[in-house]
Order: C-alpha cells, then sequence, then structure tokens
C-alpha cells in the first residue's frame, strides 16, 4: 500500500493551493479517502474525507474553503485549498480507511506566510 502527497509549498495568506493523493496497492474504490493535518507543534486534526462514492466531509475550520475530490480511474484524490489562513499552516497527509485509518502517506507540508 502506498499513499503519496503532492502539491504543498509556501503561499501568502488569501492564496490557494491544490494537494494531490496518489494512491496504489490496494482497490482504491472500496476505501474512503481522508486528509489530515498536523500543525507545527500541535496534534493531529482531520480535515475532509471523500467516500467511495464520492460524498464529501469538511472539518468547520476549513468548510467553505477547503473541497475534496476523487477520481477512482485515476486512484487519486485531490485537496483544493483556498482561502488560506496561517492556521492553516501543517503537514497535511492523506490517509486510507473506512472504521479506521489503516495507512498514512508522508504528508505535504504547507506553509502560510507574508
Amino acid at each position: 500500500v502506498q499513499l503519496v502527497e503532492s502539491g504543498g509549498g509556501l503561499v501568502q495568506p488569501g492564496g490557494s493551493l491544490r494537494l494531490s493523493c496518489s494512491a496504489s496497492g490496494f482497490t482504491f474504490t472500496t476505501y474512503t479517502i481522508h486528509w489530515v493535518r498536523q500543525a507545527p507543534g500541535k496534534g493531529l486534526e482531520w480535515v475532509s474525507r471523500v467516500s467511495t462514492g464520492s460524498k464529501t466531509y469538511y472539518a468547520d475550520s476549513v468548510k467553505g474553503r477547503f473541497t475534496i475530490s476523487r477520481d477512482n480511474a485515476k486512484n487519486s484524490v485531490w485537496l483544493q485549498l483556498n482561502g488560506l489562513k496561517t492556521e492553516d499552516t501543517a503537514i497535511y497527509y492523506c490517509a486510507k480507511g473506512n472504521a479506521y485509518l489503516d495507512y498514512w502517506g508522508k504528508g505535504t507540508l504547507v506553509t502560510i506566510s507574508s
């Protein structure tokens, strides 16, 4: 099983980024995919998930600013980040799991700073 995130970087407040999660080694269509982040010095925060049927869910902290999507043909999930704030600075991980998150990627760093 592999989950590989990409797309992080340094962005000014108010800017946008698009994170990608490329999956392999499992039957992608049967798993919900999550994004979880960890800000510097803080614990893990669940951000969003997309179900096998492409139903989407968001943490209140990102609702209306972030959009998750998946393409089963490409074994990929994306997280569009708009209206970025300094408090969005974190390592963003994608993870797979239905009842619990059993595999995680290594993460991609998103830094929001002027």
